[in-house]
């Protein structure tokens, strides 16, 4: 895919600073408006984009209408019910000293957006921040993955067709394009991708104090405690590491077990992957594959080659088409490639412990994750998440905190900054201004120098 060229990047952000200042957006109507056009964007371009997200991942169309396209329409949905409430200026209580005045909460959109998204869910993590970008009021300049070409142009059809360019547009390219656009000043930047590449959007967005959504990576770990049931944990944590064949920044990236259920976990994972995926999985229309050869190569990597540490089941792999079975590595050591690195493919680590103490004691002593898992008592989960933190967390369950656009969702530390979803997406693209407003015809005296009232002031307010 060809690069957008740099005069191009440069005439883009030109123009959106001007249609942004010209106050257009402002307007409740027109947001709703563009949330309606991107609605009927998506439900026009539906077809094309099943087929490029199975060109490029292998990913079917009931796989990608859950985890992608319906992501979006409902938080679409969501946006249009509730905007005009979020956009409402809200009346706070006034102090004493500042009576007569009365006090406001205006939201304003931060101005010109800048949106890089992933490839590993395409669609969603591009598309659901635009709809915070729109429902706020503020412009926007999409990046999606070079790695996923069709997806990206078929994304570049679609919002070239639906948007002004003035005040939606998409640029293609690999990460020389990403450093032009970080060069540029923006208002707000939002940034999905791996813990690393954070750390470049951040010290670029630090030269112009520009406020960043950083929603990142990293290992989510998966309690299972004695007393889970095992059935349940592996039927929900093998659907959770199947999912996009694990290529999802929560899948659950390792599991500590109670060492005495350890085995009995294991078989009963391995019955359930196949209840999903069929005893020859790579068979199924179900089941993604590597986005390209270097992540199938590392993936691989911790299943077979000189770094392996553990004991390896499954994991059959095929180069041609990068499909790698759904595996297990018993008890790796910890400073194993497989346990410092985020897997984000289908081999799961099983890492056993003695005591819960020692595996909280595990995950505390390593980067705060997206999301944490727990299986077991709901009194030792809520115990446990207690004693950790992460970006959300589960118990009894895996991946679906991400569902319900009533709870934030984003990380914490090295697992990303800020939160979105739901009315969250448009306070992620919007300033709240305080506004105080006061008569022109009563001017209390007390506050004038030379103080006059001061004695009684300071009396009043104790």
């Amino acid at each position: 895919m060809t690069n957008t060229s740099s005069e191009r990047i440069l005439e883009l952000h030109r123009h959106q600073r001007d249609y942004f200042a010209s106050g257009v957006t402002l307007d409740l109507s027109f947001r709703k408006e563009m949330l309606r056009k991107l609605l009927g964007a998506i439900k026009k371009w539906e077809k094309p984009l099943y087929e490029a997200l199975l060109t490029d991942l292998h990913k079917s169309e009931q796989e990608a209408f859950l985890t992608e396209v319906s992501l979006v329409t409902g938080e679409i949905r969501n946006h249009l019910r509730n905007l005009s409430r979020w956009a409402r200026a809200k009346c706070k209580p006034t102090p004493m000293q500042m009576i007569p005045s009365r006090s406001r909460i205006v939201s304003e959109p931060l101005g010109c957006s800048l949106i890089v998204a992933p490839w590993n869910y395409p669609v969603q993590l591009l598309l659901n921040p635009l709809v915070g970008a729109i429902s706020s009021g503020c412009t926007a300049i999409l990046k999606p993955s070079p790695y996923v070409p069709n997806v990206s142009r078929v994304l570049g059809e679609m919002i070239s067709y639906s948007f002004d360019e003035h005040y939606i547009a998409l640029v293609q390219g690999n990460r020389e394009v990403n450093t032009q656009l970080l060069d540029l000043r923006w208002d707000v930047i939002f940034f999905t991708g791996s813990p690393a590449l954070g750390r470049l959007v951040m010290q670029a967005a630090s030269r112009h104090l520009t406020p960043v959504v950083l929603e990142l990576g990293g290992k989510s770990p998966c309690f299972i405690a004695a007393g889970a049931d095992l059935k349940l944990a592996a039927k929900r944590l093998a659907w959770g590491k199947a999912l996009n064949a694990g290529q999802t920044c929560i899948a659950p990236d390792y599991v500590l077990i109670d060492k005495k259920i350890r085995d009995a976990f294991v078989d009963e994972y391995f019955r359930q992957v196949h209840a999903l995926l069929g005893e020859d999985p790579q068979r199924t229309e179900h089941f993604v594959r590597m986005v390209n050869d270097k992540a199938f190569e590392r993936v691989a990597s911790y299943i077979s080659g000189p770094d392996v540490s553990g004991t390896v089941r499954g994991g059959k792999t095929d180069p041609a088409t990068r499909y790698i079975e759904p595996a297990v590595v018993l008890d790796p050591a910890p400073d194993s490639p497989v346990m410092t690195t985020e897997v984000f493919g289908p081999v799961l680590p099983v890492c056993s412990y003695d005591t819960l103490d020692d595996a909280v004691a595990f995950v505390n002593g390593r980067e705060k994750p997206l999301a944490l898992y727990f299986f077991g008592r709901l009194k030792d989960g809520k115990d446990v998440v207690r004693r950790t933190s992460s970006g959300g967390a589960c118990i009894n369950d895996t991946i679906m905190h991400i569902v319900n656009e009533k709870v934030p969702f984003g990380g914490v530390g090295n697992s990303g900054m800020g939160s979105y979803h739901g009315k969250l997406s448009f306070d992620a693209f919007t300033h709240e201004r305080a506004l105080i407003i006061t008569p022109r015809r009563l001017d209390l005296p007390f506050r004038y120098m030379p103080y006059k009232l001061y004695r009684l002031f300071r009396l009043i307010l104790g």
